[in-house]
């Protein structure tokens, strides 16, 4: 990571946690991004851009994840994972 670095903490509200297509969802979001991305799960922390990463994170609904990004787009690819993790990844419940 290098010298600057934003994080931000964010709760998985959508029933479903972070499934498969929430996931995907992320994922896809965080792979748009130049920064390093990352996702904390208490002392689990894995690549944003990675689908096995993401789901093994195993967050289900209430979770709390730390979003950390370090790169030159850091402050909104923040701003994009974690607004979809605020709109239940845009999904119909």
């Amino acid at each position: 990571m290098g010298l600057y670095m934003i994080e931000r903490d964010v709760k998985i509200i959508n029933k479903l946690g972070l499934h498969l297509r929430a996931a995907a969802a992320l994922v896809q979001t965080a792979s748009g991004f130049a920064s390093d991305i990352h996702l904390r799960k208490d002392d689990m922390e894995v690549d944003a851009k990675s689908i096995m990463g993401v789901l093994g994170l195993e967050a289900g609904q209430g979770t709390h994840l730390k979003v950390i990004a370090s790169g030159s787009d850091e402050e909104d690819a923040v701003r994009a994972i974690v607004g979809l993790i605020e709109a239940k990844f845009n999904e119909e419940e």
